[in-house]
């Protein structure tokens, strides 16, 4: 049927007088004293078709009895459009196709929502109709973008050696970091495969077996609470190098990532080599380890400035051993009591500070409930300290280090996100390095692994294992982009007397790991190589490459914040026979 088919969008003045046959969905329909006007549409754009009942009745008539998206075949001839009639807006503007022959080869009901137009729908309905949703021009734009950069991310790899190798789907359940879907096993009652969270194991199984340059555009799956940057299901770029260390780790990722980026025509290129910045420095600076460096605000430390101050709050919590930092927003010497108050204080208290500390800076000098506090040498401490100028604002957190980063970092995040701080357009690449090895739990207070225990140590911390394994720093990275993390790796452990540290320090005894990890410590008994690698999310690039604020908009089809897919009702019950066979049976829920 299609072997004559031309696009849609692909006709041009030069095809007039030609004949063509074209396909696709009734996008506008208009009649106009006795001649019928269709814009046809196909995934290439559209084109007008005309109908004229003096010279094609029999064409008139099935085109008078369409409606929007009705599926048309439709011969003719290309004429040019009067220069009156030239739409500048449409490839296609300066041509029309004349049609003689018109079949209908489906009829559509009346959509939900307009398929023809860009205007906002309730995301409920565009989820229950994704595949509407998806005839839309930003969604077929979308994954047509999506299918060119993944398209040249493994030209890149391709050409520089990497070997694209596929990793199980169905693996054995171990400790990633967020919770697994499990799969129940018919053979193997009680018995269950784990859906992989990455290929983290395999990948590093992949350069004790040789292959040295693995890479794979992997599926994974993690259920964890959803937001608008994280699905359930997601799509990475994964990468395992042997005898390499983290230079080779960044060039190799810079190269496929700006590649594929141009091949896409993202907005805004990208800079290579992406910037460095340790993991401390970010904390220090920005309160947060995946900073946006698009704008300005840094993080302050005040904490001499303010010690021998008059001001309880802060002197408590230094003399508790904890820190005062704060931001000098420009221009924040305008904003009322109120809205620092209410909205930046709603803001900070959220991440556990118990308040936010204000001072203006203004013509008449330092102003604000607290400035009296303050003697005259402590208020230029903090205005040298800050940069704080006339007309501006310091903005200060009071409390333990941790809780201090976090509420100024989000402080930070959101002014800059309310004021317009920064160009929307630009991309800001970044690569953190030297993360710590271990954090501490919040709710048991254990030692866990920051990235996971696989992570190769700083030289020169190893002997602070047993000592102080908070300050021992891992050989991990992570790439940010515009404030958001994008992906993380490592220089992998390959030494067994670190890795057994590492576990005993993790509280991970031998019987333990070999329960766990034993057939990945078993190969590396039979010479691996040293190695690393990186994991960087295809969707969360495609997001900024594109601009969009959530990652449902490019992917095909999405769950929603519920972790679920309103178009098929996933996920459903199933019945009784089917437990019976995989030997489950269902509890009641607890109640809510």
């Amino acid at each position: 049927m299609t072997t004559e088919r031309t696009a849609c969008g692909a006709v041009r003045l030069g095809d007039a007088g030609g004949r063509i046959t074209v396909y696709g969905w009734v996008d506008r329909r208009r009649d106009h004293g006795g001649l019928t006007f269709i814009d046809l549409r196909d995934r290439s754009g559209s084109l007008q078709l005309v109908f004229n009942p003096a010279t094609a009745p029999e064409a008139h008539a099935a085109a008078h009895q369409t409606r929007l998206e009705y599926v048309l075949r439709a011969a003719g001839v290309v004429r040019p459009r009067e220069p009156e009639n030239v739409n500048p807006r449409l490839d296609t503007g300066e041509v029309e196709l004349h049609v003689d022959a018109c079949e209908v080869l489906a009829a559509a009901r009346t959509p939900p929502f307009a398929v023809n137009e860009e205007g906002e729908v309730e995301e409920r309905l565009r989820l229950q109709y994704r595949y509407l949703d998806l005839r839309r021009p930003r969604l077929q734009r979308n994954l047509r973008r999506r299918a060119r950069f993944i398209a040249g991310l493994r030209r890149a790899m391709d050409g520089m050696g990497f070997v694209e190798i596929e990793t199980p789907m169905l693996i054995r359940a171990t400790p990633e970091g967020a919770r697994d879907y499990l799969v129940p096993s018919r053979i193997s009652h009680g018995s269950f495969y784990a859906l992989p969270q990455s290929p983290q194991l395999y990948k590093q199984l992949c350069m004790v077996a040789g292959l040295d340059r693995y890479y794979q555009i992997a599926r994974c799956m993690r259920d964890e609470d959803l937001r608008a940057d994280r699905q359930p299901e997601f799509t990475q770029l994964d990468v395992e190098m042997s005898f390499v260390e983290e230079e080779d780790v960044f060039a190799a990722l810079e190269q496929a990532i700006s590649s594929a980026w141009r091949e896409a025509e993202f907005r805004s290129g990208i800079v290579t080599p992406f910037p460095r910045m340790t993991w401390h420095a970010a904390m220090e600076r920005y309160g947060v380890d995946k900073p946006d460096t698009r704008f300005g605000l840094e993080l302050h430390d005040l904490t001499e400035a303010v010690r021998g101050s008059g001001f309880g709050v802060f002197a408590k919590a230094v003399q508790a051993g904890g820190v005062v930092k704060g931001i000098a927003l420009p221009g924040g010497a305008e904003m009322s009591r109120g809205e620092i108050e209410g909205e930046l204080t709603e803001v900070v208290r959220a991440l556990g500070a118990k308040g936010l500390a204000y001072l203006w800076r203004r013509a008449e000098g330092w102003q604000s409930g607290i400035a009296k506090f303050f003697s005259d040498a402590e208020l230029e401490a903090i205005g040298g300290a800050t940069g704080a100028g006339v007309g501006d604002a310091v903005l200060m957190v009071a409390d333990r280090a941790a809780v201090v980063a976090a509420s100024l970092g989000a402080l930070r995040n959101h002014l800059g996100r309310k004021r317009s701080l920064y160009d929307r357009e630009r991309i800001d690449m970044l690569w953190i390095t030297d993360f710590p090895m271990f954090e501490r739990d919040q709710q048991t207070g254990q030692l866990a692994p920051l990235h996971h225990p696989f992570t190769m140590l700083h030289a020169d911390d190893v002997d602070l294992l047993e000592t102080d394994p908070l300050r021992v720093r891992s050989r991990a990275y992570d790439i940010v982009l515009n404030g958001r993390e994008i992906g993380s790796g490592s220089i992998r452990i390959t030494r067994p007397d670190v890795q057994e540290r590492v576990f005993q320090t993790l509280g991970i005894e031998r019987e333990e790991a070999r329960r766990k990890f034993g057939f990945l410590l078993e190969a590396f008994e039979y010479g691996v190589p040293p190695h690393g690698g990186f994991a960087a999310g295809i969707e969360r690039l495609l997001m900024e490459g594109m601009g969009e604020e959530n990652i449902r908009e490019v992917i095909a089809f999405p769950k929603n914040q519920q972790a679920q897919e309103v178009m098929t009702g996933a996920p459903a019950p199933v019945d009784d026979a089917q437990l019976r066979e995989l030997g489950l049976k269902l509890l009641q829920p607890p109640p809510t």
